[in-house]
C-alpha cells in the first residue's frame, strides 16, 4: 500500500463537501479548517481540524478500500460517546456524525479534540508521564474502566449493543475457529490451545450483570491528560455487551507481578519504573467495583488463549503471503503464541492449584 501524499489533501476526505457538512450540522465549527493527519486508531483515517476562529475538533472515517464486516464502525463509536458522554466516562465530545456516503464515500463523524496523549511504548510513557506519576496513570485506567462497568446499558440507550448471551462463550469459538483454520496455513499446531479451549468452556462462569465492554482497553486506547490521569477513553469500534471480568483481565495485561516468568519487555508501555503490579490493580478494580475477582484467574487464562489465537492467525496470513513481511520477525511472532499459551496455562493452574492443565 503506497503512502498517501498528504499535500494533494486529506486522505480520503473532499474536503469541499465535508466542511460544507460541518458547517450545517456542527454550528460550534467554522470551516475553512486546517487538517492535521493523527496517527493511531486501527488504521481509521482521522484528522486534527483546527477551525477559523481557532477551535479544534477530530473527524474519522474508516479506511479506504474494501472493509470486513462489522470493521472501523463508525456508527458504533459515535453511539458509545453520544451515550457516555453524560456519565461518569470520560470521552470526547460528540459533535456530529454524517451516514450519508454522497459526501466523502463513507460514513464519518466529528468530536471534540482532546488535550492528551495515547501510551503506545515506554518510549510513550518516559515522555509523557514522570517516574512519580504512573501510580496515578494506572489507579485512574483501572477507575476508568470500573467506572465504565458500573454503567447500565440500559439505562443510556445502549441495551442493543450487543447480544447478551454468553460472552466468553461466544469470543472462544470464535477464536478456536480460527485457530483451527490456521493450523495448515501457519504449519503450527500445539495441543494446549485445545485443552485450554476445553477447559474454558466446560468452566465457563455463569455471566453477572451484562455491561458495555470496551474489547480493547489498554493505554493505547486511552488519553492521558496533562494531570496524568485518562482524560478521555477513545477506539469504541469493537465495544459490546459482556462479561465485565473479560474486559478486566485484558486490561490487566499490560502490568506486570514480581513472579511473572518473565520481565515486560524493555519497550513495553508499562516497563520504566513506577507503576504499581497487577495483582495491586486486580485489587483495586475489586474494591472500586465491589466485584468478586476469585475467579480472575479464568478470565486471565482466557484472554492470553485469546491473544495466542489472534497472534497465530496474523502469522498464518504472513506465511500465505497474504501480508508483506518486510520487518517483521516471524520467528519471534511464532515464538510469541507459544508463550501465550504457556501464560494461560499458568493462569489456568493457578486456579486449579494443579501443576498441569486441568482437561
Amino acid at each position: 500500500m503506497t503512502e498517501h501524499d498528504e499535500s494533494l489533501g486529506p486522505e480520503g476526505y473532499q474536503v469541499d463537501a465535508v466542511e460544507a457538512w460541518i458547517e450545517e450540522n456542527v454550528p460550534s465549527l467554522t470551516p475553512p479548517f486546517e487538517w492535521t493527519r493523527l496517527e493511531g486508531g486501527h488504521s481509521n483515517l482521522t484528522y486534527r481540524l483546527d477551525d477559523a476562529n481557532g477551535r479544534q475538533a477530530v473527524i474519522r472515517r474508516p479506511p479506504q478500500g474494501e472493509l470486513l464486516p462489522k470493521a472501523h464502525d463508525m456508527s458504533r463509536e459515535w453511539a458509545l460517546i453520544s451515550a457516555l458522554g453524560p456519565t461518569p466516562v470520560p470521552v470526547p465530545e460528540a459533535l456530529g456524525f454524517c451516514e450519508s456516503p454522497d459526501v466523502t464515500g463513507a460514513w464519518f463523524y466529528v468530536m471534540g479534540l482532546i488535550n492528551g496523549h495515547p501510551l503506545y511504548d515506554s518510549e510513550d510513557t518516559q515522555t509523557y508521564v514522570p517516574e512519580d506519576q504512573r501510580r496515578k496513570t494506572a489507579l485512574s485506567f483501572i477507575d476508568v474502566l470500573a467506572a465504565l462497568h458500573a454503567v447500565d446499558p440500559d439505562e443510556v440507550g445502549l441495551g442493543e449493543l450487543g447480544k447478551r448471551d454468553s460472552y466468553v462463550g461466544r469470543q472462544l469459538k470464535t477464536w478456536y475457529r480460527s485457530w483451527t483454520s490456521s493450523i495448515e496455513p501457519a504449519d503450527y499446531d500445539d495441543p494446549r490451545a485445545h485443552e485450554l479451549q476445553q477447559f474454558f468452556l466446560d468452566n465457563l462462569p455463569d455471566q453477572g450483570p451484562i455491561r458495555i465492554v470496551h474489547g480493547d482497553y489498554g493505554l493505547h486506547n486511552v488519553l492521558i491528560g496533562p494531570d496524568c490521569t485518562v482524560a478521555a477513553v477513545v477506539d469504541w469500534e469493537i465495544s459490546t455487551l459482556g462479561d465485565p471480568l473479560a474486559d478486566l483481565a485484558y486490561a490487566l495485561n499490560w502490568f506486570s507481578d514480581p513472579t511473572d516468568p518473565e520481565p515486560p519487555l524493555p519497550e513495553a508501555t508499562t516497563a520504566p519504573p513506577g507503576f504499581p503490579t497487577r495483582t495491586e490493580l486486580a485489587a483495586r478494580y475489586g474494591e472500586t467495583s465491589g466485584r468478586d475477582l476469585s475467579n480472575i484467574d479464568y478470565y486471565i487464562g482466557f484472554n492470553r488463549w485469546k491473544s495466542a489465537a489472534i497472534v497465530h492467525g496474523v502469522y498464518a496470513r504472513y506465511c500465505e503471503g497474504k501480508k508483506s513481511t518486510e520487518g517483521i520477525d516471524l520467528d519471534e511472532m511464532r515464538e510469541r503464541i507459544g508463550k501465550s499459551l504457556t501464560l494461560s496455562e499458568q493462569a489456568v493452574n493457578r486456579l486449579t492449584g494443579q501443576g498441569a492443565t486441568a482437561t
